[in-house]
């Protein structure tokens, strides 16, 4: 993904800013029929390609001929790698014309919040219908309007070799780094490292990066928001942790991996864990005879998930969080908007999540309590883990600044540079150089 300087981001948040459409919500999802001015309306509908294949296959063969029964609204779903969508996005945003709603990734919503309709009576009504949105999926969307409708939250979980790490002699995940990293040393010893991207992939690398940053108390900004304190103890700390602990443990060839790069490592049997969603796990149990062990068993039978270790400064998580934009040029806004309250409604919702298998959880508390959670153990680290979720910007706002530094990677190649040779000292000033640009 092309990196997004701040001048280009700026301006294309203020383009082509356009107010909602009002509008009741009152009796659309209680009935099976569209008000007669929906009737016949394209909504198109940009978001990723799922690691869970069988969900976009509901999309296209289920919720589409569902969407145009129910609303008369013809469906265009269009499904593209996740880290083309930012581009995607701020080339819609300069032309002025591209798709009518875009499911966002991380805090991405906040750098387009005024190229982006106001959906704040959608949200607030699915809120109250659902027992309310988790922080991290209110906190990315609002910046005291709604910028979008939260969709879901991708937990991220450790996924790894129960019994690999058994024979190291671990027979439960690591509750600190340094159990980690014993055991991890242990396994790359074996030829079986630890895996992780660090590199410019929009989940992976700031899903682990992050939480490891906070973990040794390094953090951006202070709560203000303003206060830039990078260039800290805990940071320093953390980034010389991070040179001996990559080099120790870890597959090196995760300075290139993508998102998708972890999951054939482990699948393939090159690492032994690695902080992931549960598709590692779901796809091995979808198909047990093409994922196998080394002694010819079904590969899931040996796969746990493990919360990320706690460092000196306490245990810290990061589950991507996906909201959908109604966007400021689209010229079907009504349209989308009902579509987006019929979408995001439980039970169209919940064919798309049953789909899941747990992959991703709602946005909202309402399904923890989901009978999905009662059929595999396995999964049950994801089904509360949005609860735990800290965001981009800790320990002040997941705002548009917070998101430019995210979407620059400033964060992960601060670690990037020092695993790679730069001294920790400068790597850190260097990130704290360029998180300072952005807050002033």
């Amino acid at each position: 993904m092309p990196r997004i300087h701040r001048r280009k981001l700026l301006q294309l948040s203020g383009a082509g800013a356009v107010a909602a459409t009002t509008g009741g919500m009152a009796g659309i999802l209680a009935t099976s029929r569209a008000p007669a001015y929906a009737q016949g309306a394209t909504v198109h509908w940009l978001r990723w390609n799922d690691f869970v294949p069988t969900s976009d296959k509901v999309l296209r063969e289920q919720i589409i001929p569902q969407c145009q029964k129910d609303l008369g609204i013809t469906l265009n779903i269009e499904m593209i790698n996740g880290n083309d969508i930012q581009a995607r996005t701020t080339a819609a945003i300069q032309s002025g014309t591209g798709p009518d709603v875009i499911c966002a990734l991380n805090n991405w919503p906040q750098l387009y919040a005024a190229s982006v309709a106001d959906v704040s009576d959608v949200a607030e009504k699915i809120g109250q219908d659902q027992g309310g949105f988790y922080n991290e999926s209110r906190v990315v969307a609002n910046n005291g309007k709604w910028l979008g409708v939260p969709w879901c939250v991708l937990g991220a979980e450790t996924a790894y070799r129960k019994s690999w790490f058994a024979e190291a002699g671990f027979n439960k995940f690591p509750e600190t780094w340094d159990e980690y990293r014993t055991v991890g040393k242990k396994l790359k010893a074996k030829g079986r490292p630890l895996g992780q991207a660090l590199s410019h992939s929009f989940g992976d690398p700031p899903t682990f990066w992050y939480p490891f940053l906070w973990s040794f108390g390094g953090m951006e900004v202070e709560k203000d928001g303003k206060t830039v304190v990078l260039d800290s103890k805990g940071t320093l700390e953390s980034v010389k942790y991070a040179v001996g602990f990559w080099k120790d443990c870890f597959d090196e060839g995760g300075l290139a991996w993508d998102d998708s790069s972890n999951n054939r490592a482990f699948l393939s049997g090159t690492i032994s864990a690695t902080l992931n969603g549960a598709s590692i796990y779901l796809l091995s149990k979808r198909e047990p005879d093409k994922y196998q062990d080394e002694k010819g068993e079904p590969l899931y039978k040996d796969i746990l998930h493990g919360v990320l270790p706690k460092g000196p400064a306490g245990a810290f998580a990061y589950h991507l969080p996906m909201t959908n934009m109604l966007m400021g040029y689209s010229k079907q806004k009504d349209a989308a908007k009902k579509f987006l309250a019929w979408i995001t409604s439980k039970p169209v919702y919940q064919k798309w999540f049953d789909s899941q298998a747990g992959y991703s959880v709602g946005a909202t508390t309402i399904w923890e309590k989901d009978p999905i959670w009662d059929k595999d153990p396995v999964m049950l680290p994801f089904q509360r883990a949005a609860r735990a979720g800290h965001f981009p910007g800790y320990a002040g706002p997941a705002d548009q600044k917070a998101a430019e530094v995210l979407s620059k990677y400033i964060i992960i190649d601060m670690y990037a540079k020092a695993v790679q040779g730069m001294p920790a000292e400068d790597a850190v000033k260097w990130a704290t150089s360029e998180v300072k640009k952005i807050h002033t």
